[in-house]
């Protein structure tokens, strides 16, 4: 544990580094020294704060916004304006040089981990897709910097239990093993008051197997293999009428997750190359009463297992000279299966398509069953290429850097939609029908930057970045259920406003940007005060969108938006104030507005975009108690508070979360060989709401979670940490 006598540590914003091992292959040692906006959280802020998702450093980040309703699978990430809630991130995750394909995959629980690293503004250049909001870094802790054996658990609200276990060996110099496991249990915190039962229930468990091989001084092999399952209950939507959760159908998420990724890195004289290579399997299954309601509509299956290849190629120059450059090549293959039969049933034929055809044709239909199935099965496989390059050009006191990647794609959706429909209608009879094609989409996108930093010391400097982001496009398989649908009314001589082009309303196109930013790293009072300060301004066309058609429909339908502008700026700072007392402060705000977006006859220029907070704030504070005994090094003592808002619910900008903080708690008890916690979360039980959205003309939106309080162990065995 570090002492408060001791100089503070090299920080990357507000919050702690602690001394980790370099590991990062493509953005150099030391972020502090790059020209962009980057938190790091070492191992030992992120056990302080009990992180155990990345979502929980949601505001501890500046403009940094995951909010936790659904399931785990739903990981909308929402950084500086941008954000979708469905289909591709905006923001890249990599775990161990890793890049995760799917963002289904975002949330799952960390243990063992080393540092988290949340770059913001495009990485497009040296991550590709999908990164044109940043990129997150995780690195899990090695087994040559660490040895011996490490538990964990943890009981809190909710019934909630957690548990780890993980150990680290190394059976020669240059060999290091490591196996961990970890399992949690969860009631949920709120009830189904049709059931009786709480929905959010959670039940999931893992384990992570690395093995680190350093023959010589110039060789190194690095593979960690995990492997995750996940079942819970989720969506605890309520009505946005009544306040209340009561559904009738069953809702549920479960996943199981494989991934295992290898990394050969060599090292020669002025250069080195990494070769990173890594297989990722998902198999999911999402369960939803589509309606929330207690009444019978409609209900929803979705299926998929997603196998995934990536290679990234890796070359750099090595050395502190005048002149430094970075190529590389990337390639990955993507195949997706998805079944999504969506189940109508007795009030969804009544009311959603009977009531319908009887308005508009004087004709009521009758149908043979009180069940009728709009059944989907797609295929979506996608594969990529690039090629990039960044050169750097240290010129006294100025460091110039430039990059260009050529980023290839090309995606593919077989679909088979078919319904089992019997009903009379009139004279006539519909009977199961079935609709197939094959969709295809290409892109090409060239993604340039160029930076320049001014070291004015060692420890202040500014810079100044433009970027081009980019975030793929696709093909939204959500809109099928009401694709069929339509085609059902027809049949019976419904003829809607709309008429649903299948292309038209199911691929969207890729998301583009520029952003430009200025920034500081500074560091004054001997080193006492850190941080640094941001300000950006960003140009989006095409912005991804996800958005209900209306009237009663079924679906979500991604669309693009024509322009959005968005601005803003970041403040981190942390303070050591007196010998014993750390404070941390982040600050972002950020205007983002639509620059052109109609949506039927609907013109929403100057209208905030939705789901983007317009503030995110926190400051926490940490007062250490020196003990000097065997038994107990130490006592922390730290409150924090974390806010977040305005938040809009819509394009016209007529609904609203408004500005809420949240206040926590904690005293930790510190020894060399562990630690004992007690903590609160939400202390004076601040209500406030993480979702809003509709279906078949009815409101839903989740609560945020109630006061939570917890207590946590951690143990350490035999620890020898190099």
């Amino acid at each position: 544990m570090r002492t408060h006598d001791e100089a503070p540590e090299a920080i990357d914003t507000a919050v702690v580094m602690d001394n980790v091992q370099v590991t990062a292959i493509k953005q150099g040692l030391t972020l502090r020294n790059r020209p962009v906006a980057a938190s790091v959280v070492g191992r030992e802020t992120i056990e302080r704060r009990g992180v155990t998702a990345i979502k929980e450093l949601s505001q501890l980040v500046p403009n940094f916004h995951i909010p936790d309703y659904g399931s785990r699978m739903t990981s909308s990430v929402y950084v500086r304006g941008l954000g979708a809630r469905i289909d591709q991130p905006v923001m890249g995750l990599n775990v161990d040089n890793v890049p995760y394909l799917s963002k289904d995959d975002y949330d799952f629980d960390l243990a063992d981990i080393e540092r988290i690293e949340v770059l913001r503004g495009p990485q497009s250049t040296l991550y590709g897709r999908n990164t044109m909001g940043g990129v997150m870094n995780i690195y899990t802790l090695s087994p040559l910097a660490y040895e011996g054996t490490r538990l964990g658990a943890e009981y809190a609200s909710g019934n909630t239990l957690r548990l780890r276990a993980s150990t680290y060996h190394r059976p020669s110099p240059r060999t290091g093993i490591s196996l961990a496991a970890r399992f949690m249990h969860g009631d949920g915190f709120f009830t189904n008051e049709y059931t009786g039962r709480t929905c959010d229930w959670e039940r999931s468990g893992g384990a992570r197997m690395r093995l680190q091989f350093r023959p010589d001084e110039r060789w190194s092999i690095d593979n960690t293999l995990a492997f995750g399952m996940l079942r819970q209950g989720g969506y605890p939507y309520a009505s946005a009428a009544t306040g209340r959760i009561a559904y009738n159908d069953p809702c549920g998420y479960r996943r199981t997750t494989l991934n295992d990724g290898l990394t050969i890195r060599y090292a020669a004289d002025g250069w080195e190359i990494a070769s990173i290579t890594s297989y990722q399997y998902s198999d999911d299954r999402m369960t939803l009463d589509q309606d929330f309601l207690p009444d019978s509509y409609f209900t929803l299956t979705q299926a998929k297992q997603d196998h995934g290849l990536t290679e990234d190629i890796v070359v750099r120059s090595r050395g502190e000279g005048r002149y430094g450059w970075l190529v590389g090549a990337f390639g990955f293959y993507r195949h997706r299966s998805m079944q999504a039969p969506v189940l109508f049933k007795e009030d969804g034929l009544e009311r959603l398509i009977a009531d319908k055809a009887e308005q508009y044709t004087g004709l009521r239909p009758h149908f043979a069953s009180d069940r009728m199935a709009l059944d989907s099965d797609f295929r979506n496989p996608a594969w990529g290429a690039a090629l990039y390059h960044e050169s750097q050009l240290r010129l006294g006191r100025f460091d110039l850097s430039a990059g260009l990647r050529i980023d290839y794609e090309r995606t593919r959706l077989c679909y088979l939609s078919s319904t089992d429909i019997d009903c009379t209608f009139g004279d006539g009879r519909i009977t199961p029908f079935t609709e197939r094609d094959t969709l295809h989409k290409s892109f090409v996108q060239l993604l340039p930057k160029a930076a320049a930093v001014y070291r004015i010391n060692d420890g202040n400097s500014l810079y100044a970045s433009v970027a081009k982001g980019y975030k793929a496009g696709g093909f939204n398989t959500q809109m099928f259920s009401e694709v069929l649908q339509n085609s059902v009314m027809e049949r019976m001589g419904v003829y809607w406003d709309r008429h649903y082009d299948i292309d038209r309303v199911v691929a969207y196109k890729p998301e583009k940007s520029w952003n430009f930013e200025v920034g500081s790293h500074f560091a004054f009072a001997d080193g006492r005060i850190r941080g640094e300060a941001t300000l950006f301004y960003i140009l989006c066309r095409d912005q991804q969108l996800t958005v209900f058609p209306e009237g009663q429909t079924t679906g979500r339908m991604m669309t693009n938006a024509g322009r959005t502008r968005s601005r803003g700026g970041e403040l981190s700072v942390q303070a050591l104030v007196a010998r014993r007392l750390d404070l941390r402060l982040s600050y972002g705000f950020t205007h983002a507005t639509f620059a052109e977006f109609r949506s039927g006859n609907a013109d929403y220029a100057g209208k905030r975009i939705p789901y983007a907070p317009r503030h995110t704030a926190a400051a926490v504070a940490e007062y250490t108690v020196s003990v000097g005994r065997s038994w107990l090094d130490g006592i922390v003592l730290s409150v924090d508070g974390r806010g977040v808002g305005p938040i809009e619910w819509n394009e016209a900008n007529s609904l609203r979360q408004k500005f809420y903080a949240l206040a926590g708690c904690a005293i930790r008890f510190e020894q060399r060989h562990g630690s004992l916690s007690l903590w609160c979360r939400n202390l004076t039980q601040t209500r406030y709401d993480v979702f809003y959205f509709e279906s078949i003309g009815n409101a839903f939106l989740q609560r945020g979670r109630p006061r939570e309080w917890g207590v946590t162990l951690t143990i350490n065995l035999q620890h020898n940490e190099r």
